[in-house]
């Protein structure tokens, strides 16, 4: 019985985490030496610079990348000619996740065509019958930068992490011999799902745009409802190996300077490895994560985020998943609806009232039925009280367990619809709401 109650504690409560963890090294000055060297290699890569060799780079990011077994790395190696010289170059990208016209219009054909040397003609004074020529020093860092891409972002970096997080997320690196920078262009073009309707968050009256798993069409989404130069959308990271990336969205003139710092301290100090949707990151930056009650706002819409934004509260949205998290979160909150705002304040009062009755009836219905037909029988009108009475006489388990069934049946049938094929789910579902309604039904009358 003990080692029972303890499986059920182990499972269900809430454990803080542990700072002294039972294991023990093996002394073997070998390993330790060895995992030492590891753990500082490893710190000295996140840090490691761009080399002025192409060809040390370039096996550095073969070694990084795993190219021998990795189909969609690619490293496409070229000749550029400037000022009669050729520079060997190679371009970083990630098959799949760019798009290959950018490529190919906006960066390798300027750079491989014979016509893009300098012929500008350097100035010349005449004096003394004696010609001379300003020859002005040639730099080919400033030249591929200022005239020979035409290309909208583009960003130097000396260092092979920005390049790896860059390319990671759909852009392209250009690497050139005898120059210690790389160049970062933006040439994303992967795949991702189009702007639909909401799912959960229906309304009639509202916007029937929701977010989608792209960072920047959600951010994108959100300039466009609010057209204020004060909305300051920042960017960030979570998870050290994921690296997935953040914005923290708020007006700068109406949120909260401590609420937004306070935000972003949590987002910034999270130690993990990796986070891939909203509802991880709500779970790590709430105040207490035993708490069963929400306290913080996912939503899918981008008017309820814009209302928000304009109340002072702090909007999170997290790159790959379509629910953006509104902080702080209050009690009305989740018993409001997005299409109040779009009704009359009367009707739209109303509607609250009548989903605090119904979360009030929800919350104590079943105890409030427990107490009277056990212990106040005396408040059920005498038809009543014989009908159940009589019922009560068949049915062998006593009213709490009928409730616990009761409630058990009714989470069983939400599980079973949300997570049977498509096909078969609504027909299930429906079949089993009828048994159950009659079941109930038998045992309550």
């Amino acid at each position: 019985m003990k080692n029972l109650k303890n499986l059920f504690t182990n499972i269900f409560l809430y454990k803080e985490p542990q700072n002294v963890y039972d294991f023990s090294l093996p002394e073997n000055s070998n390993i330790n030496t060895s995992n030492d060297n590891n753990d500082n290699d490893s710190s000295d890569n996140s840090n490691q610079t761009i080399y002025a060799n192409l060809n040390v780079n370039l096996d550095y990011i073969k070694v990084k990348y795993n190219t021998l077994i990795n189909s969609d790395i690619k490293i496409r190696e070229f000749k550029l000619n400037i000022k009669g010289k050729e520079y060997s170059s190679a371009l970083l990208f990630i098959d799949g996740m760019i798009d290959s016209a950018s490529i190919n219009n906006y960066i390798l054909r300027p750079i491989m065509s014979k016509d893009s040397n300098p012929t500008k003609q350097n100035p010349s004074v005449i004096a003394n019958n004696i010609t001379v020529r300003r020859v002005k020093k040639f730099n080919l860092e400033d030249y591929v930068y200022n005239s020979l891409i035409p290309q909208n972002t583009i960003e130097k970096t000396n260092n092979f992490e920005k390049v790896f997080s860059s390319v990671n997320i759909g852009d392209c690196a250009l690497f050139i011999d005898t120059l210690s920078i790389a160049f970062v262009i933006d040439v994303k073009g992967f795949e991702t799902r189009s702007i639909s309707e909401p799912k959960n968050e229906v309304v009639v009256r509202g916007s029937q745009e929701a977010f989608v798993e792209k960072l920047r069409t959600n951010t994108s989404m959100l300039r466009r409802l609010i057209s204020n130069e004060d909305l300051i959308i920042e960017n960030s990271s979570v998870g050290k190996v994921s690296k997935t990336k953040v914005a923290i969205c708020y007006i700068n003139s109406i949120a909260n300077n401590d609420l937004v710092a306070e935000v972003k301290y949590r987002i910034n100090n999270l130690n993990v490895d990796n986070i891939i949707s909203s509802g991880q990151l709500e779970q790590l930056i709430q105040d207490d994560s035993s708490l069963t009650f929400p306290q913080i706002i996912a939503t899918e819409r981008p008017d309820k985020t814009a209302n928000h934004l304009l109340e002072g509260r702090v909007a999170v949205i997290v790159d790959g998943s379509p629910y953006v998290l509104i902080m702080p979160g209050v009690f009305i909150d989740f018993l409001s609806s997005p299409e109040d705002v779009n009704l009359k304040y009367q009707y739209a009062n109303l509607l609250k009232i009548i989903r605090i009755v119904a979360f009030i009836i929800t919350l104590f219905l079943p105890g409030v039925y427990v107490a009277i037909t056990n212990y106040h029988t005396e408040l059920l009108p005498t038809e009543l009280l014989f009908t159940i009475a009589a019922a009560r006489n068949t049915v062998p388990f006593p009213v709490i367990f009928e409730i616990l069934l009761m409630e058990f049946s009714f989470e069983l049938i939400r599980e079973a619809g949300l997570r049977v094929p498509t096909p078969i789910g609504p027909t299930i579902r429906y079949c089993w709401c009828i048994n159950t309604s009659e079941r109930l039904l038998l045992v309550q009358i």
